[in-house]
């Protein structure tokens, strides 16, 4: 090898080579790491309701550690993704000393039971709210199903002025809907949207018309749906229906006769009516 020039030159060339790559590297390992390219300036986007400024300094101050061209991008964004309302979250640089951060909020659209909120694009997460809100139940898998549903079954009553208060999807997947004034009403599992216009139609023209309020509505039949009215409005107690008396004037009173003989009369046997 020694005595062989060419193999020598080469052999020194790579290592100059090496050495000034390795120097380069170690002058801007260097220079990105002097405080002379501070982050000073983080510029939120997004059109946010929930995530306040209190919370936006907290993470700055906690979790963005480094320059501009140290800090950590992923981390960054991790960050910002675990604020409870935050869906989406985008981090990049902007020369030369911001951090532009995007945020896309929740929109919140039920509750889901007691657990958790869903959002309009039928995911769950879990915040804090005061707002009212419908109630979602059905199993894990149902949450994307039920959200679709909902906005389906909402626009047709909201023809009939009808408001969802509460969905619900059986393991079965049986379909059943209450309304903000206590109306339950039984859709089934087979042409849920048929069976809502129908009695949406009939609501409308002539449910409503009725000065009764309906507490049940099961559509589960082919041709029609049956509805029933509290078990309290069935029967009028006599206190709400006040009797006037008459008085009987004595010359109408015609005497009866002394003795009427009753003729017998002849009961056949009684036979059940149920099939």
């Amino acid at each position: 090898m020694w005595d062989k020039p060419r193999l020598l030159n080469w052999f020194a060339n790579l290592l100059y080579a090496i050495s000034v790559v390795l120097m380069l590297y170690a002058l801007v390992f260097v220079v990105v790491h002097l405080p002379i390219f501070p982050l000073r300036e983080v510029k939120i986007d997004g059109q946010l309701v929930h995530v306040n400024r209190e919370q936006i300094k907290l993470i700055v101050a906690k979790h963005l550690k480094g320059n501009f061209f140290t800090l950590d991008l992923v981390k960054a964004r991790d960050a910002f993704q675990k604020l409870p309302w935050a869906r989406e979250v985008s981090v990049r640089r902007h020369w030369p000393d911001q951090l532009e951060v995007a945020i896309e909020e929740h929109q919140a659209l039920a509750r889901w039971g007691n657990i958790a909120l869903v959002n309009t694009h039928g995911e769950l997460f879990q915040a804090a709210t005061d707002a009212e809100l419908p109630v979602f139940y059905g199993p894990g898998d149902g949450v994307m199903e039920v959200t679709k549903s909902y906005g389906s079954y909402s626009q047709i009553l909201n023809k009939a002025n009808i408001k969802i208060a509460q969905v619900t999807l059986s393991p079965r997947r049986s379909w059943e809907i209450k309304t903000d004034k206590g109306l339950l009403i039984a859709l089934g599992r087979v042409d849920m949207d048929a069976r809502l216009n129908k009695f949406a139609g009939a609501y409308q023209s002539t449910l409503s018309q009725l000065n009764v309020q309906v507490a049940y509505a099961d559509l589960r039949y082919p041709n029609g749906f049956a509805v029933r009215k509290p078990a309290g409005l069935s029967a009028i107690s006599a206190k709400q229906m006040p009797i006037k008396a008459v008085p009987i004037k004595p010359a109408l009173i015609k005497p009866v006769p002394a003795a009427i003989k009753a003729k017998p009369v002849t009961m056949a046997p009684a036979t059940s009516a149920r099939a």
